[in-house]
């Protein structure tokens, strides 16, 4: 029997469908719309369409039979490879016009994309990567980066955005590093509630007109997979996932209530999240109250028999993935396409089929696609186009740059040096990390600095060494498989070049880090990028030795997705910043940064280790962690969680507590004044952490629980008040229950979370 019907036959048929009338409450349209649904039609709800990342649906379009084959029976999403502006509003409005106008009920597809740090397509605006963006302390401005991505994904027809990525980070050796916010739970809480705002555009769980719903991903324990190694299994106990890896999850839950929430692909005590009913049913929607819909990651059912080797096939693995909790199977209908066969055999309800369905139904009606299912490239290219988000992208990447050592170089003078060289593989060439899009212009930190500095000064350039054999388009080199390494041979020449480039100049700056080659998503044996070792990669060090043995000041600008354990660059240059992937306008921030026109401000949300041999290394580790040196290296991280310099300087004084004693149902703020010591205006990121000083388990010698950053001019000072609540308190006890213990409670306020950078007072709690 076709699914198609005619034009005027579905004008008549609109007249007497309920589910067609705008003017009804959603809940009713909903209840109509699937009574009506056959079986196949509501099982096409739960699955999403796909054709391998790369290649997109193009001959199909064209071809009624194939259509009808892709999208006879509906579909959940679409989700396509990133192709150009004009290209993605013609697909999608052609995709939307047959299941529209051509299919049974005519429901229409949500589509799918990624935006991490930018909506992930050509002509858009790339942010700094996730974990550099959130060295700005700065959730206000994270918001506004998310409205924006929200903007442009749903100015093209993106309704469903596989972001913010949730997961705390305790393993730098991990690919994904460059995804996450850092390694602090309270802090990627924050932060990943200040994404959801922005993306959604609500705090009640809608989607506000021009935005999108949310996914927070990955649940549990994704961020400290076993050696570093992505999916790895994160076998920790119950008190470590409720104290460090719940919390961003919860924090988003009840306080902006995302669409969306993806488990992870690892597994924790054997059970893979995609199968672990106690962490989906009990924990998620029982104990937490979630009231949004379960996704799928990409082939993650796939692999509860083909990897995980927990279901015997496709078909047990939907069975098994389904009766979970795992509503909906991205991208592709590769094992849901079985829950008829097994709800025949009486191994699924129809009854979950019918909630997921309803719950996909009523956000598309939320949405307004019944009504409005097309959108229009000219609009999108305005939306694209928008000058204030080119100047939000820059403005996020100045705030994101951390100074992490500086012995009176810089800023550097304008016009002083008249021959600068700018050396290395990440000067010329400008990478952005994975999920990354690809922005209409660009500004490479070579650029930046030759515009910088104009006429003033001459600026050589050497390529000083290469990473790998790469293309220049970023979200290729992330996405391809096979990795070329550049060779030892042509890497030596090219250093001795750079010391012949390097010996005519005044000053020097030298560029160097990581490519979307070496710090990405491992995802199959052909596509790796976890890491054994912190160092830098290949020649660079050798590249520091020959061009710091000039004698010359040099400036060193890391281009990176993890913390990189540099420590013959601290001890040979004068002057280190941190520039993680800071998106399309490094040049123009890096060089704002270097020449004083901006006061960096950004702070570590990630501990730099020495070397992969202190890991694990956290801030907020127990007491006996870190605690006794190695024979042949010190605990001491190379530079602290929190840590951040600027050209000017500030002091802390006359902490408080508004009340020093108080209920564990009662709150208090801790008060510090905050002031410019120096000569030049400048952001200063006041954090507050807390410890818990006697408890009946051993807990962090200190939490980041707090932070506010405030900007002062020369000799101004802030007055800044910090709140501590039950929530701020409270923690996993002896008996699994989250409270607050009375006793006493340490109060750290200051710059880091490095001791001597902190002022403590002791708050009684009865």
């Amino acid at each position: 029997m076709s699914n198609q019907v005619s034009p005027d036959a579905m004008v008549a048929q609109e007249k007497l469908l309920a589910y067609k009338n705008a003017k009804l409450p959603i809940h009713k349209r909903v209840t109509d719309l699937l009574e009506r649904m056959t079986l196949e039609e509501k099982v096409a709800q739960l699955m999403g369409l796909w054709k391998g990342g790369i290649e997109d649906f193009i001959d199909e379009l064209d071809d009624p039979e194939k259509m009808n084959e892709l999208f006879g029976k509906g579909c959940n999403s679409v989700h396509p490879a990133p192709i150009g502006l004009e290209e993605t509003v013609d697909q999608r409005n052609k995709i939307q016009k047959y299941l529209v106008e051509e299919t049974r009920l005519g429901i229409p597809a949500i589509f799918v994309d990624e935006g991490q740090h930018g909506f992930m397509r050509p002509q858009s605006t790339v942010f700094p990567q996730a974990i550099g963006m959130a060295c700005s302390w700065n959730p206000g401005l994270l918001e506004q980066v998310y409205t924006i991505v929200a903007h442009e994904m749903r100015s093209r027809g993106t309704h469903h955005a596989l972001t913010p990525v949730v997961d705390v980070c305790r393993e730098p050796r991990w690919g994904r590093v460059e995804e996450t916010y850092g390694e602090d739970p309270y802090l990627n809480g924050v932060f990943s509630c200040a994404a959801v705002k922005g993306l959604q555009g609500t705090t009640d769980g809608s989607v506000a007109p021009h935005h999108v719903a949310a996914t927070l991903k990955h649940l549990v324990g994704h961020g400290q997979p076993e050696g570093g190694q992505n999916q790895g299994p994160a076998n920790y106990s119950m008190r470590v996932l409720r104290d460090y890896h719940f919390p961003p999850f919860k924090m988003c839950i009840d306080h902006v209530k995302p669409v969306f929430i993806m488990p992870s692909y690892n597994e924790v005590d054997g059970i893979p999240s995609h199968a672990n009913k106690w962490l989906i049913k009990d924990l998620l929607r029982n104990e937490w109250g979630f009231q949004g819909m379960v996704v799928a990651d990409y082939f993650a059912v796939d692999q509860l028999f083909s990897k995980e080797f927990v279901a015997k096939d496709g078909k047990d693995a939907a069975r098994m993935a389904f009766n979970t909790g795992i509503q909906y199977e991205f991208p592709q209908a590769n094992n849901y396409k079985f829950l008829p066969a097994l709800l025949e055999e009486g191994k699924i309800h129809l009854e979950d089929i019918d909630t997921a369905v309803a719950q996909i139904l009523k956000l598309k009606f939320e949405l307004g696609l019944f009504e409005h299912p097309y959108v229009t490239a000219d609009y999108a290219v305005e939306v694209s186009h928008k000058a204030e988000h080119q100047e939000a992208a820059l403005r996020v990447a100045r705030e994101s740059i951390v100074l992490l050592k500086n012995e009176n170089l810089l800023p550097l003078p304008k016009n002083k040096y008249k021959k600068i060289a700018v050396i290395g593989p990440c000067a010329r060439d400008l990478y952005f990390g994975g999920y990354s899009g690809e922005p209409y212009q660009k500004t490479s930190l070579l650029e930046g600095i030759t515009k910088k500095v104009g006429c003033s000064a001459e600026i050589l350039f050497a390529q000083g060494c290469n990473l790998t054999r790469t293309s220049s388009n970023s979200y290729m080199n992330w996405k391809k498989d096979e990795i070329q390494f550049a060779s030892r041979d042509e890497n030596l020449k090219l250093i001795q070049e750079a010391v012949d480039v390097a010996k005519k100049a005044e000053i020097i700056i030298l560029a160097i880090g990581e490519n979307e080659h070496l710090c990405r998503e491992a995802w199959a044996k052909t596509h790796i990028g976890d890491t054994m070792t912190l160092d830098l990669f290949g020649e660079q060090n050798e590249l520091v030795d020959a061009v710091t043995a000039l004698g010359k000041p040099v400036v060193v600008y890391l281009m990176n997705g993890r913390p990189l354990s540099v420590n013959t660059l601290v001890k040979k240059v004068p002057a280190l910043i941190e520039g993680w992937y800071m998106g399309q306008e490094t040049g123009n921030a890096a060089a704002d940064i270097i020449f004083g026109d901006v006061n960096p401000s950004g702070k570590l949300t990630i501990t730099v280790p020495k070397s992969a041999g202190q890991l694990p290394m956290y801030y907020n580790h127990k007491p006996t962690a870190q605690f006794l040196n190695y024979i042949s290296q010190d605990i001491q991280p190379l530079f602290h969680f929190g840590f951040g310099l600027s050209y000017t300087t500030f002091s802390f004084s006359n902490p408080r507590l508004e009340q020093s004693t108080i209920h564990a149902n009662e709150s208090t703020n801790v008060v510090v004044d905050v002031k410019n010591t120096g000569s030049c205006a400048g952001e200063e990121v006041v954090q507050m952490y807390i410890r818990d000083m006697i408890s009946s388990v051993t807990r962090p010698v200190k939490e980041l629980k707090g932070f506010k950053k405030i900007s002062l001019k020369p000799g101004e000072t802030k007055t800044v008040a910090l709140p501590i609540s039950p929530e701020q308190l409270s923690f996993t006890n002896i008996d699994m229950q989250y409270t607050v213990e009375p006793g006493d409670f340490q109060i750290m306020v200051g710059n880091s979370s490095r001791d001597e950078d902190l002022i403590k007072l002791v708050l009684h709690v009865q």
